[in-house]
């Protein structure tokens, strides 16, 4: 079990797809393994939550860093609109999380005025759904696949490749021209 949280734990993409395919390998339960993904939100809430209060006493007394954390707002508002209006109301904070990461999600809760608890209930709702949707589709392609690294290597490249896909292809939105890449 400690195998999986330590998957989970890791900071880039891939800790979902491995750990589920790992958890899968060791007979644990959806369950469980997703109580494991939970506690590693959980882990997560309690290692950023410091570092983020920190960075929001420091812009108080840096110009620089308040500039900064204006312009992280204004970015974090204008990405908002695009999910879900101009609001930044708790859907649209989770589906922030979602298409993000949970340590997004939980600035952009901040931001907002969420505290500690409901910030990170939000932050950690978008997470678990999108935990949700990889373990899914991991499960169904290895299913199909039988082969635990080409499984994982294309949910990564699913992971990557998707989200830039769909930004192409929304209705309504020119793609960026490489100029403005």
């Amino acid at each position: 079990m400690l195998a999986v949280l330590l998957l989970f734990l890791l900071p880039i993409g891939g800790g979902i797809p491995a750990g589920v395919l790992l958890a899968q390998s060791k007979g644990l339960g959806w369950g469980l393994t997703a109580g494991l993904y939970l506690a590693s939100d959980l882990i997560l809430a309690l290692a950023f939550e410091p570092v983020l209060r920190g960075l929001v006493f420091l812009a108080q007394r840096s110009p620089f860093l308040a500039r900064f954390g204006a312009a992280l707002k204004a970015a974090m508002a204008r990405s908002a609109a695009q999910i879900g209006g101009p609001g930044l109301g708790p859907i649209t904070l989770v589906m922030v999380a979602f298409g993000v990461d949970p340590m997004t999600g939980r600035s952009a809760a901040l931001a907002a005025g969420h505290g500690f608890l409901t910030g990170w209930a939000i932050a950690i709702a978008g997470d678990l759904l999108y935990y949700a949707v990889v373990a899914l589709a991991t499960l169904r392609l290895h299913a199909w696949l039988k082969h635990p690294e080409a499984t994982v290597w294309i949910i990564l490249a699913a992971m990557l490749l998707l989200p830039a896909l769909a930004r192409r292809l929304r209705p309504g939105r020119p793609a960026p021209s490489p100029a403005g890449l």
